[in-house]
């Protein structure tokens, strides 16, 4: 008897791609939900009266944390809320899901696009050391970047070539 192996594989694809719609409903569900409750009594006065001097500064400078600072009940509440943050568990972005780093990869790029002198090649820069990146996590959350079409391979080299120069 020959075994013809065509059931066994179209079988195996529609399995994947049943667990990617699992996937693509949280994605989807994530996106839907996203910072939602920057809109509610909690959130909403805090981001009202400090959002406009906020885009004026330089992402993580002294003067931006500064700032964070005069809104810590909203951090608390916002952090303790959402799961693509690093500060909802420990800081770190090594303690998140694959489902929260994307969300939080998203994120990036949406507000890498509200400071005036940011981009994501600068959030990259700059959330490694906050968060304590470590090199084998961040060569994939870069490369997601790219595979996205949010960073040229170009940038991604010289992330990677800075991390390479830290890290010797």
């Amino acid at each position: 008897m020959t075994y013809d192996s065509l059931k066994d594989t179209v079988d195996h694809i529609c399995a994947v791609l049943d667990n990617f719609h699992v996937i693509m409903r949280d994605m989807t569900q994530r996106g839907v939900h996203h910072d939602l409750a920057k809109l509610g009594p909690e959130e909403k006065p805090y981001l009202d009266a400090h959002t406009p001097y906020l885009r004026a500064l330089t992402y993580n400078s002294p003067e931006y944390h500064a700032r964070l600072a005069l809104m810590q009940p909203y951090l608390d509440h916002h952090y303790a809320r959402y799961d693509h943050h690093p500060e909802h568990i420990d800081g770190r972005c090594s303690s998140m899901s694959l489902l929260s780093l994307l969300e939080m990869l998203a994120d990036w790029k949406a507000a890498s696009t509200r400071h005036a002198s940011g981009g994501l090649m600068q959030s990259f820069i700059a959330n490694r050391k906050r968060f304590q990146i470590e090199p084998p996590l961040f060569r994939v959350l870069v490369l997601t970047a790219v595979q996205l079409g949010w960073l040229t391979l170009d940038e991604a080299c010289l992330l990677c070539e800075e991390l390479g120069k830290e890290i010797e």
